[in-house]
């Protein structure tokens, strides 16, 4: 590997510098309560019916609402699918 795609690459244990804009992100949304919980319910039900990216995005979510860890390609993951779908969600 040389030295250019070295300093572009992430090394293990470094997180993704977007990451915390995707957190600040996120969190603003989850201040808007009634539409966290709506948005919640609605990947719940979509989780059941076997949406494999609803599965992820509630386990996401819910990591997040416990305050446990979330990796940031997770968080990352989860801020673009809001992102994308932000007028159909919120």
């Amino acid at each position: 590997m040389d030295e250019i795609e070295k300093r572009g690459t992430i090394q293990e244990g470094e997180y993704h510098p977007a990451a915390n804009s995707a957190l600040a992100y996120v969190n603003a949304l989850r201040l808007n309560i009634p539409a966290w919980l709506m948005f919640k319910e609605a990947l719940a039900s979509t989780a059941l019916a076997g949406s494999r990216m609803a599965e992820i995005l509630l386990s996401t979510v819910d990591r997040l609402d416990r305050g446990g860890m979330v990796s940031d390609r997770y968080l990352l993951g989860l801020a673009w699918y809001i992102k994308n779908n932000e007028k159909e969600l919120l």
